[in-house]
């Protein structure tokens, strides 16, 4: 697993010991590059859930964002995170919370430009997130989630536009979106 753009591309990632599932390389180029079609990253404030080795937040930031704030319910996974963002000279940009992801949105006042969300596919509370995120976003925001190929969000009003990738799926919110964009 490594960085697959900005200006740390090319760097490895280390992944934490246990039951995660990190986002391949060609799913987060993926991601980025739909992505930033929507969103300038440049000086954004990133929200990364489910964050596990804090790939998709650490390579915001390596494409310019200014902040990125992680959220990762478990310890282990939050360590190798922080490991990971002193490797590549981020940790000054970064937040980490050891919470739940969906009770930190439903606390959380902040507002972000861009919110990433990788939970595991099968989270009971997936249709939820949308939900929780998009009142998080700032103006212009986007919500990426990443999830299971075989979960369609199809009839959420917010969705702009949903792509897969073998088996997983990366959906696109925004508030007022029709879907089909």
């Amino acid at each position: 697993m490594r960085i697959v753009g900005g200006r740390l591309r090319g760097h490895r990632l280390r992944a934490p010991n246990g039951a995660t599932r990190p986002t391949t390389d060609r799913t987060r180029e993926a991601i980025f590059n739909l992505a930033q079609s929507r969103v300038a990253l440049d000086g954004a404030r990133v929200l990364d859930l489910f964050a596990g080795s804090g790939a998709l937040g650490l390579e915001a930031l390596s494409r310019g964002a200014a902040e990125a704030v992680f959220v990762e319910e478990r310890g282990a996974a939050l360590g190798t995170l922080r490991t990971n963002a002193d490797a590549l000279g981020l940790a000054a940009q970064c937040a980490f919370h050891r919470a739940d992801a969906l009770r930190f949105l439903e606390r959380d006042a902040g507002h972000y430009d861009l919110i990433l969300a990788d939970p595991p596919y099968a989270l009971a509370a997936l249709g939820r997130l949308p939900g929780l995120a998009l009142p998080r976003l700032a103006p212009g925001g986007l919500f990426v989630l990443e999830h299971g190929a075989d979960r369609s969000f199809d009839g959420d009003p917010a969705l702009e536009t949903s792509r897969r990738y073998g088996q997983t799926a990366v959906s696109l919110f925004r508030p007022g979106e029709a879907a089909g964009a």
